[in-house]
């Protein structure tokens, strides 16, 4: 007997999907379900925005997002915790309510659970690296660090791994520098 052949998931199943309170991402074609955010993840992630929209609101080289939507593809949609795109990409960028390209950066904050930390690890790395994405920082609240990843030859590869008194600056955001205690202030 064959095995059966599981049927992808396209992005217009995934909006059919009635709201229940989960975020609900498509990573090719295969479904994953995250629950409520907790207030942690939203404060660590609610820092670094402040710190990056405070640096864009005096030099105004683009824009940062908290939780777009970005559909990749027909069976690829996530919905990273920050990204930041130039502003002279934004028409190329947005179409009605999402994001449809990939954004320079990209930011997620880890929660917890081996699912969803190998998810961010692993999937969505490879997913953001398979569509462009220059620049993926993984922000891990319980060891406080941040793992900054820059795209190399269709790869995103660990550039550097901050801890609690390092700062944070990026090539994208020039001039930007953030101490890294800053994002993990309760």
């Amino acid at each position: 007997m064959a095995a059966g052949i599981n049927p992808l998931i396209t992005v217009n199943d995934l909006v059919a999907i009635p709201e229940d309170g989960n975020r609900y991402e498509l990573i090719e074609g295969q479904i994953f379900c995250s629950g409520i955010l907790d207030l942690s993840h939203q404060r660590v992630a609610g820092n670094i925005l402040y710190f990056i929209w405070e640096f864009l609101r005096e030099n105004p080289i683009g824009k940062v997002i908290m939780g777009p939507g970005l559909i990749f593809s027909e069976i690829s949609s996530v919905i990273p915790d920050l990204v930041f795109f130039a502003r002279e990409r934004e028409k190329q960028i947005t179409s009605d309510d999402y994001l449809v390209a990939a954004p320079e950066l990209v930011i997620e904050v880890l929660s917890p659970g081996r699912e969803h930390i190998s998810r961010d690890r692993v999937a969505k790395r490879q997913l953001y690296a398979k569509h462009g994405v220059n620049e993926y920082w993984i922000v891990d609240s319980e060891n406080r660090a941040v793992e900054i990843y820059r795209l190399t030859s269709e790869k995103l590869e660990l550039a550097t791994m901050l801890r609690d008194q390092d700062e944070i600056t990026s090539p994208l955001l020039p001039g930007f520098t953030c101490p890294l205690a800053n994002i993990f202030k309760q």
